[in-house]
């Protein structure tokens, strides 16, 4: 059976009693996990509908409206008022999601033109195309938050494993790498974004591989440091004279020893994708348009001032989702400390 360490306990003592941190954790593990089940909370198809005593679950299958006695063989459009007579019929019944919104479902029975203020039909109201603000802001914080943790996880790999190079060997490895980096983070980062924007499609893909050309060297300088400070401890130099290969020295004996930096800047490499995220699609140069995104609902309350539910929703999930990543950061800071050990 997997045992934590006596110092992996310690800490997460030490992180439990951070209490702002703690809870800061489980809210945003919770919001996290609400937004990955976005289809089931938001969405413009029922969840379950029963037409003349058979259960449909529109949610995982698709279903032409043939099915409910329309007359097309096309999906079925579960908002048209004609088939809606049919499944609200004697004997029928449907069940739709909390907010019976998909992020790109527009609302074509405002009675205000778009972007129309919040009512009870859309709770934080519309963008410019008539789209629920509500279901765009479900759906943007689980896109950010996935783009985030993609980001920070090719990111902390690259660096692991450029810094675990550099400060192992040393030398001339390490001199070439330092002066690679210094090239290579001279680059225009934006610029090259703008030139690929250009060129290529507008993509999820395409932003993880551009960004993480250059999010993995602030975290390499921190590996290099701890791999640098322990090749010369007397365990490395045993293990060289008992021929252990380098890749296990390395990897086995001296990457635990130094996660403690690449653990603790976690939280805050994660915040600083979603922000990237949010200022390149506030740019226009981030996701498709139709793609949900913060960045985007920002734009549009830039575009139309007097929409300030745009901007102000928008607002308020960015600084909230923010604010809870900064303070984990913090209680992870405090916990992974070696001066408390």
């Amino acid at each position: 059976m997997f045992q934590f360490s006596v110092i992996t306990k310690r800490r997460w003592r030490r992180f439990k009693m951070h209490r702002r941190g703690y809870f800061s954790l489980w809210l945003f593990l919770a919001l996290f996990l609400f937004s990955l089940v976005a289809e089931v909370i938001s969405n413009d198809k029922p969840l379950l509908v029963s037409y003349n005593g058979a259960l449909y679950m529109p949610l995982l299958h698709s279903y032409p409206e043939t099915t409910f006695g329309g007359d097309f063989e096309t999906e079925t459009d579960y908002r048209d008022p004609y088939v809606s007579e049919i499944l609200n019929g004697a004997g029928n019944w449907v069940v739709f999601p909390p907010n019976p919104y998909s992020y790109g479902t527009i609302n074509t029975e405002l009675t205000k033109p778009a972007p129309a203020p919040p009512a009870w039909d859309n709770l934080l109201g519309t963008d410019d195309r008539g789209r629920d603000v509500l279901a765009r802001l479900i759906y943007g914080f689980r896109l950010s938050v996935l783009f985030a943790m993609g980001l920070t996880a090719i990111g902390v790999v690259l660096g692991v494993i450029a810094g675990a190079i550099q400060g192992y060997f040393g030398g001339r490895v390490d001199l070439f790498f330092q002066r690679f980096i210094e090239v290579w983070g001279s680059m225009p980062e934006l610029y090259l974004l703008i030139i690929f924007a250009g060129i290529f499609n507008p993509s999820i893909g395409l932003l993880i591989i551009l960004l993480s050309l250059f999010g993995w060297m602030g975290l390499s300088d921190y590996v290099r440091a701890e791999f640098l400070r322990a090749r010369g401890l007397v365990y490395v130099k045993a293990a060289r004279a008992m021929g252990v290969r380098d890749r296990d020295i390395m990897f086995r004996h001296l990457l635990p020893n130094a996660m403690t930096p690449v653990i603790t800047f976690l939280p805050f490499r994660i915040s600083g994708a979603i922000l990237a995220l949010t200022s390149l699609d506030f740019l226009g140069l981030g996701v498709p348009p139709s793609t949900p995104s913060l960045g985007e609902l920002l734009r549009q309350g830039k575009a139309n001032i007097e929409a300030w539910w745009l901007s102000l929703s928008a607002f308020v999930v960015l600084v909230v989702m923010l604010l809870l990543l900064n303070f984990i950061g913090e209680a992870l800071r405090d916990a992974m400390d070696p001066r408390k050990e």
